[in-house]
């Protein structure tokens, strides 16, 4: 009968004579021509082999073609690879393999690192981890003084086998030259090797180590860079060292605090010495510095209290004007009268809400916000999925970086062109005035939001740049102004470090964070809704485009006029 395998079958028959094989070689008991044991000549190595890795391989497992005594010339020698194929493919991608390769004879091979095969330790034996340095060390012997110099050395030598080794850093077999973006010591995965120990909280608890280095590294410039995809921006090997790692209290040590100007001064040239004023991995909660803290908690209050309001007061506003324009029985009629006052409004030249060189600024401004909105946010969250084609060129180029200055830069002129047009265009500033926060403004603001909520029966007397308009115009000058302060603080990071604490520099950072959160915030709830969701001039106000608006006013000759010569607008 024949039966055919395939598939897993086939791989099973084969498996089991190879199992034969080796038990036919394992009873013969690696023994030689006319049943003479190896051991009658190589007697060293039978002693030795049993407490090798290989003490469960016979002789003719590696050395083949031996079974006649003399043996034979030309017979092949022993090939690790005949067991170890991944291994050996390893291997010969690392940089010992290719320099082989490449002819260089004092290339290191297997037996170079693990030694006489037959004496080849377990790598799970204490003695195979506490030798890797010292194998290492036979080419690399300065490195190898200044591992065991180090912190990981000297935990080695105390008997901490989980101390990192040369292997676990640089890998065991595909050792790569570390500008190859594949070699774990890459700048790129520079975060990963460190963060596989530091970041594990078994170890940091077992050790007494800090355990939110890595947590508190990933929320930092630093950090934030990296995971977009920089590969110039600090890691933890720029600060802490790579083989001379040592503890920040010793003088030697690259992050003892007399050695930070130095240090730090590598990437940030002429910004002082004033790097050692602030703590380095801080998070929130946990060694903050006590300015940021203040900032989150004002912030975090700020922001549901501001934006919340924002919201309530919209809602309010959109079903009230809801119902008067689209639900209640004339809603048709109103509708209709309103576009008759609009058209007669034209016709007479109507309102001019905006001057094209107001236009021109807030579209200027409209462009350079959402472009740092964006930017700006790619960095804090570069795991984000918008943020993924703006960082793609990270690598080459600070892509992200640059736009994000360039439009900081388009917004700050915009500030100064606002303000040279104040001084010198008469128009836009009598314009301006009716921005300026007079004392009826409350007044107006508790009147209106009376008559949204029901509690008044006519709507009240409304500037035509009321509360509404006013609040919007003050945020974005206090928010510009406060973004671009903190905004060149982070810029000129090295001048700001030579007068100031890092302290400071991270007050800014916060700052410039919250504030950004609150106007973007600010813009999506407050001006969205009453440039595009107001039911009065949905689907949009124009008057950013023509410079007159859809929203039914009345046009008044004072600075403070308003939209109403009776002085109320009765609901009919």
């Amino acid at each position: 009968m024949n039966v055919y395998l395939t598939g897993f079958g086939r791989v099973d028959l084969r498996r089991g004579a190879m199992r034969l094989a080796l038990a036919w070689l394992a009873a013969a008991a690696a023994w030689g021509q006319a049943g003479v044991p190896c051991s009658s000549c190589h007697e060293e190595q039978a002693k030795t082999l049993p407490s090798s890795t290989h003490a469960a391989l016979d002789c003719a497992a590696c050395h083949l073609k031996h079974e006649t005594f003399p043996h034979p010339a030309g017979v092949p020698k022993p090939e690790c690879a005949q067991c170890h194929s991944r291994v050996a493919q390893d291997e010969a991608l690392g940089v010992h393999g290719q320099a082989r390769r490449a002819g260089n004879a004092a290339a290191p091979d297997c037996t170079v690192c693990h030694g006489d095969v037959h004496q080849t330790l377990r790598p799970s034996s204490q003695q195979f981890r506490s030798s890797v340095p010292q194998t290492c060390g036979m080419c690399h012997s300065d490195i190898a003084g200044q591992y065991q110099a180090s912190v990981h050395g000297k935990a080695l030598q105390a008997g901490n086998l989980n101390a990192p080794l040369c292997t676990d850093c640089h890998g065991e077999h595909a050792i790569l030259p570390h500008r190859q973006t594949a070699s774990p010591v890459h700048p790129s995965h520079i975060r990963e090797t460190c963060g596989r120990c530091h970041g594990d909280l078994r170890l940091s608890r077992r050790f007494g180590l800090p355990s939110n280095v890595v947590v508190s590294f990933d929320a930092s410039f630093h950090g934030l860079a990296s995971r977009a995809g920089s590969q110039t921006v600090a890691n933890c090997a720029s600060c802490h060292g790579y083989h001379n790692i040592l503890p920040s209290s010793d003088p030697a040590s690259s992050i003892h605090p007399k050695n930070l100007p130095e240090t730090c001064g590598k990437c940030h040239p002429g910004a002082g010495t004033r790097f050692s004023l602030g703590p380095i991995h801080w998070q929130a909660g946990n060694r903050e510095p006590a300015g940021v803290a203040w900032i989150r908690r004002l912030y975090l209050g700020l922001i549901p209290l501001v934006v919340g309001l924002m919201l309530l007061h919209n809602l309010v506003d959109w079903f009230r004007k809801l119902y008067r324009w689209r639900i209640r029985p004339d809603a048709e009629a109103l509708r209709l009268a309103g576009v008759m006052r609009l058209a007669r409004a034209a016709a007479r030249g109507g309102e001019i809400r905006m001057y094209p060189l107001e236009r021109v600024q807030h579209i200027l401004l409209m462009v350079s916000f959402m472009v740092l909105v964006w930017t700006g946010f790619a960095l804090k969250y570069p795991d984000q999925w918008w943020a993924r084609p703006l960082l793609i060129w990270e690598h080459v180029f600070p892509v992200r970086g640059t736009i994000h200055r360039v439009a900081g830069g388009v917004m700050i002129g915009v500030a100064l062109m606002h303000l040279f047009t104040l001084v010198f265009s008469r128009r836009l500033r009598e314009h301006w005035l009716e921005l300026r926060p007079r004392a009826g403004d409350a007044t107006e603001g508790i009147l209106n939001l009376a008559w949204l909520l029901g509690l008044r029966k006519t709507k009240p007397r409304l500037s035509a740049h009321g509360y509404v308009e006013k609040a919007e115009y003050w945020a974005v000058v206090w928010g510009t102004a406060i973004m671009a302060i903190t905004g060149i603080a982070l810029w000129a990071v090295n001048l700001t470090l030579r007068w100031l604490p890092k302290s400071w520099l991270d007050v800014a950072t916060a700052i410039h964070f919250y504030e950004a959160v609150l106007a973007t915030l600010s813009i999506l709830v407050w001006h969205f809704y009453f440039v595009i969701f107001d039911p009065e001039v949905y689907p949009m106000d124009s008057a950013w485009l023509t410079g007159r608006s859809v929203r039914l006013r009345e046009a008044h000759p004072h600075p403070q006029r308003t939209h109403n010569p009776s002085g109320e607008e009765h609901e009919q």
